[in-house]
């Protein structure tokens, strides 16, 4: 699974933060490795707009095999919280997703009861 980050330009990119994104993003994901190719992580400081969450927010999108994009977002007082935030937001999005295809899936592989004869 890949993990590109970007920022605006009011946040000061590190690689403390790099690290960080890449841990919460794995630890909270990496039960879905197989099914997604690439996550995107979107950080950003509003701090000239109001916002009753918070300024920072946090948006993150993957790629699922076989799926539309997930995209969710967080907003939070600090950055790690919006990070953390949208990360669960989006293993809770991507569970969701997974759980209705193979349901989807399973349907369509099991004969409906109706048309099984008994002996």
């Amino acid at each position: 699974m890949q993990i590109n980050i970007n920022t605006d330009k009011t946040i000061e990119r590190h690689a403390g933060l790099d690290e960080h994104v890449q841990s919460v993003v794995s630890a909270a994901l990496n039960r879905f490795g197989e099914h997604i190719s690439r996550v995107e992580v979107h950080l950003s400081d509003n701090k000239g707009q109001k916002s009753a969450d918070g300024d920072n927010r946090c948006l993150m999108e993957a790629r699922v095999t076989g799926y539309q994009p997930i995209a969710v977002s967080d907003h939070a007082a600090t950055l790690h919280q919006a990070i953390g935030g949208s990360a669960d937001k989006l293993k809770r999005a991507i569970d969701s997703a997974l759980g209705r295809l193979n349901d989807a899936k399973l349907r369509a592989s099991t004969p409906d009861s109706a048309t099984e004869t008994a002996d």
